[in-house]
């Protein structure tokens, strides 16, 4: 693979929505290319085929006529037809996919420990959760500049590890997480200079989500170094206080209830 998604530099890919795509920072691009490397590798509790199987549910949720009825009704249990699902992912798994990606801002503590009860373990619902992350991050980078959505990665073979850090323990999140303070060896890149936000530690049951987490946040927002200094832009070329303002907008347009 290049360290390119395609050529952003084309004529004929700026020319429908009038963008100098060659204004582009490089690092976005690269940053797209680790996260499609790595989703496409065995994780900790998804071989590489049942994680690219579940960036392809996130993106058919999307056109799910299912999850249109659901985001319409009173209540995100309300009964709908079957989703459209094009991969051979258990049907837990593929109402869990929809439903981040489609109604996110009526999850609940209790849904997941209904679907824990179904089969899907918190561990790997973490792990997926990072999947759906990346996957609309890098496609909502796409459809905003009116660029084709890159092709989903070939998933190498391999078995998932099975690793779950040590230090994970109960902090009154909805999952397990490890705080700095409990960090092992394989944890301990996370939380440099041994601080963190919930941001970060939310998906440390599975410490390569959070990773590329990191990833996306160093290129679409700012370095996460740069977070705790309000004035700090990452050298940007909008202000901290656009960025932000931008952010919050985003954010609530997407219904995060975060």
């Amino acid at each position: 693979m290049s360290d390119t998604l395609f050529n952003y530099a084309d004529p004929q890919v700026a020319e429908p929505v009038g963008i100098e795509l060659q204004a582009i920072r490089p690092d976005i691009a690269h940053s797209h290319r680790q996260i499609w490397r790595q989703l496409a590798r065995p994780g900790c509790w998804w071989s590489g085929p049942e994680r690219t199987a579940i960036a392809q549910e996130s993106r058919n949720a999307r056109h799910c006529p299912a999850c249109v009825e659901r985001k319409s009704a009173l209540s995100p249990d309300a009964p709908t037809g079957p989703h459209n699902a094009t991969t051979d992912l258990p049907d837990v798994v593929v109402d869990t996919v929809h439903r981040i990606t489609t109604d996110p801002s009526r999850l609940s503590a209790a849904w997941l420990s209904r679907i824990n009860e179904e089969g899907l373990t918190t561990e790997a619902y973490v792990e997926l959760l990072g999947i759906i992350v990346a996957v609309i991050s890098i496609d909502g980078f796409h459809r905003a500049l009116g660029l084709p959505l890159e092709p989903l990665p070939a998933a190498e073979s391999g078995e998932a590890s099975g690793y779950r850090p040590p230090g994970a323990k109960d902090s009154g999140a909805w999952v397990p997480t490890v705080q700095p303070e409990d960090a092992g060896p394989n944890e301990s890149d996370l939380y440099p200079g041994g601080r963190t936000g919930n941001v970060i530690s939310a998906m440390s049951l599975v410490p390569d989500a959070v990773r590329m987490l990191i990833t996306l946040s160093d290129a679409h927002y700012i370095p996460m170094h740069c977070v705790p200094v309000p004035g700090d832009n990452g050298g940007r070329a909008l202000t901290r206080s656009q960025i932000e303002l931008i952010a919050g907008r985003v954010s609530s347009i997407s219904e995060c209830f975060y």
